[in-house]
């Protein structure tokens, strides 16, 4: 229940910091807890790097805190992240096919 609410917190936070990207099409989300730039200018690499970092950062200090791999972690996140994209975000599906959500 804690590991859940805390993958939770880290989702809310991170969702916000990234939706605008999300809605112009720039970023994907992925079901491993990170984002993929699906445009190659310099801004949307520095953004999708910028926010790795972050997830990554925070998938770490949760599964230290709650006895589980960060792997683990950024794969549940990831499919919370994907499952919450509203209409019009990108997202990979589980055949690695980029969709538009509807």
């Amino acid at each position: 229940m804690r590991k859940q609410f805390a993958v939770a917190l880290v989702v809310l936070s991170l969702l916000s910091s990234n939706a605008w990207a999300l809605t112009q099409g720039r970023v994907g989300e992925t079901l491993n807890g990170y984002l993929v730039a699906l445009q190659t200018d310099a801004e949307t690499q520095a953004l999708v790097s910028e926010i790795n970092k972050a997830r990554s950062a925070s998938y770490q200090q949760l599964a230290e805190s709650n006895n589980i791999p960060p792997e683990e972690v950024a794969k549940m996140a990831g499919q919370k992240l994907v499952a919450r994209a509203k209409p019009g975000e990108y997202v990979q599906g589980i055949n690695g096919k980029w969709l538009r959500k509807e």
